[in-house]
């Protein structure tokens, strides 16, 4: 009779799991100050304190939970091949090989500054794109403004998708900097 009773239960919570997995539950956020991912009987992540396990490229991190979270505002040069890769070449002129070594240039930067260390990511109105990564302005353990920062020092353009725009006046600011005082990719 046990076994038939936990036979019986475990058929119940895979179907329930297997329920959650396939209907692709989105994230549950409690609050601005509280938020966190729910997984079911699992693990919960905490977004003001989840490390970075490594940079993809100069715009996108993932996390210690395996998502993706593109940096809201900017936009680094491609270095893997890619439709994205060939628009930019064609709309710039420019030589794919160039691009990619400005990408790996932009990506070293991002790698250096985030890479394996614990940071905050704060959300504007939308949490996800079209990819389902999340959408985040992150901060790094000392507060540093990573997206700012890669603007600033001139190793990303913009990229501006509202509803999206809470700090599209700073990263403008630090753009127009970077490409006068010849920073970064801008040498």
């Amino acid at each position: 009779m046990k076994k038939v009773i936990l036979g019986l239960l475990l058929l119940v919570l895979l179907s329930l799991s297997g329920y959650l997995l396939a209907n692709d539950l989105e994230p549950r956020f409690h609050s601005k100050e509280d938020v966190k991912w729910k997984i079911p009987f699992g693990r919960s992540y905490d977004y003001n304190n989840i490390l970075v396990t490594r940079a993809v490229d100069g715009d996108t991190l993932v996390l210690e939970n395996n998502e993706r979270v593109r940096l809201i505002g900017i936009d680094t040069p491609e270095m893997h091949e890619s439709d994205k890769l060939n628009r930019d070449a064609r709309r710039s002129g420019q030589d794919i090989a160039a691009i990619k070594e400005l990408g790996r240039r932009s990506y070293e930067f991002t790698k250096k500054l985030a890479e394996g260390k614990r940071v905050r990511l704060e959300f504007d109105v939308e949490r996800f794109d079209k990819y389902k990564r999340i959408l985040a302005y992150v901060y790094l353990p000392d507060e540093t403004f990573l997206n700012a920062k890669i603007v600033q020092q001139g190793y990303a353009s913009l990229m501006t998708y509202p509803p999206n725009v809470r700090y599209a006046d700073l990263f403008l600011k630090l753009y127009r900097e970077a490409r006068e005082n010849k920073r970064g990719l801008w040498e």
